[in-house]
């Protein structure tokens, strides 16, 4: 099924909104679950999907990316393509120094630009885009099988959602036989609640013809700001496919926050079995609902609490101290808690700073025992 299809893989986010969160981190790599990181999602679920390679499209840093996802994510039956970087790897020699006199990347559609080469090679029927900062598990052949019987341009996975939030994503409207009508990146005011669940199934060669079309005019160089308007401006079939199950996009702090608890839920829409474990070194997680100082909360294995942690997630090292209190919480790994502290609606980063996220709960504020600095956190 996944023969013909090249997966690309955008990666190249800085992650400016994750306030503390995305400090002197790639926003890929921002751990998620206790178990993973961003980015892991998209590759298991292409691995599980059946493709045994994905191509990286990233500028940002991309030799920390690159290096990381060559230890996690090369080995038999899968592996990342680095590009034109690939056959140093290939050949042990690791990351080179691209060549800077290219004009830098801008935007989504021109990382499909400057790495044509590797994703429209021979054999190539179509192209199936994926973002590094979505959590989900799904099985893309379904989707490419749907796209190849119905011949369109494009094939978009959507989602409906809460109106309140189509702001802040690309909205989507279809008419009666299931054809795109419209699509609106971030609008002021939204007329739908569908929204574009950033994957999607281009045919190549129409991919590749809408790319050179719209290179070196002024454009904004985005795949959802330029070149699915100009598709459905040009007339081209334009489907969707919806997306029932559990989908995250990871764009503020306060949706990472909002995120973690609902892997609390006691119905969750994504399971914590579900999560990838990528985390190294590897380390069990539990899903605690009751027990001496834990209530709700999934946590690592190696979890030294000498305090009490309600409704919250504790990644590997993490550490609470003697009568401290974490209520709707999230603590990186290594994080530690001093005793005495309170912590609600909080993430705690692996230095101990404290991203406050949501206000606290009336039946406890909110203290800081000294020692723990606290920074201001980013509404989505």
């Amino acid at each position: 099924m996944t023969d013909g299809v090249r997966a690309a893989l955008l990666a190249g986010g800085e992650g400016r909104r994750m306030g503390a969160l995305g400090s002197g981190r790639l926003k890929p790599l921002v751990p998620f679950g206790g178990s993973c990181r961003l980015i892991d999602f998209s590759l298991a679920n292409a691995e599980a999907s059946g493709f045994d390679e994905v191509l990286l499209l990233s500028q940002h840093e991309e030799r920390q990316l690159m290096d990381d996802l060559y230890r996690t994510w090369w080995r038999p039956g899968f592996r990342v393509h680095f590009g034109p970087y690939d056959r140093a790897y290939r050949a042990g020699e690791g990351y080179r120094a691209p060549d800077r006199t290219a004009p830098p990347e801008r935007g989504t559609a021109d990382a499909l630009i400057r790495k044509a080469p590797y994703l429209f090679g021979p054999g190539t029927s179509e192209v199936l885009v994926l973002h590094a900062d979505h959590v989900y598990r799904f099985d893309y052949r379904p989707l490419i099988a749907a796209h190849r019987r119905s011949g369109a341009a494009l094939t978009l996975a959507y989602q409906r959602i809460e109106r309140r939030y189509v702001h802040l994503f690309g909205m989507v409207e279809f008419d009666t036989a299931g054809r795109l009508t419209s699509f609106v990146e971030k609008p002021a005011e939204p007329t739908s609640d569908l929204v574009f669940a950033a994957f999607c199934v281009f045919d190549a060669a129409r991919l590749h013809h809408y790319l050179e079309r719209l290179d070196g005019t002024d454009w904004q160089h985005d795949i959802s700001r330029d070149v699915i308007p100009a598709m459905l401006a040009g007339g081209e079939l334009i489907l969707g496919h919806e997306v029932c199950g559990h989908w995250e996009d990871i764009g503020t702090v306060d949706r990472y926050h909002r995120a973690h608890l609902a892997l609390l839920d006691h119905d969750p829409s994504m399971t914590v079995n579900q999560l990838p474990h990528t985390v190294r070194p590897a380390v069990a997680r539990r899903l605690v609902t009751a027990g001496p100082g834990l209530t709700r909360s999934l946590v690592a294995a190696d979890l030294a609490n000498d305090g009490l942690v309600e409704h919250s997630v504790a990644f590997p090292g993490a550490r609470v101290g003697a009568g401290a209190r974490v209520r709707r919480s999230v603590l990186l790994p290594g994080a530690a808690v001093p005793a005495g502290a309170e912590i609600d609606g909080a993430i705690v980063l692996e230095d101990g700073t404290v991203q406050q996220v949501a206000p606290p709960q009336p039946a406890g504020s909110v203290r800081t025992a000294a020692g723990l600095p606290t920074r201001g956190g980013v509404r989505g």
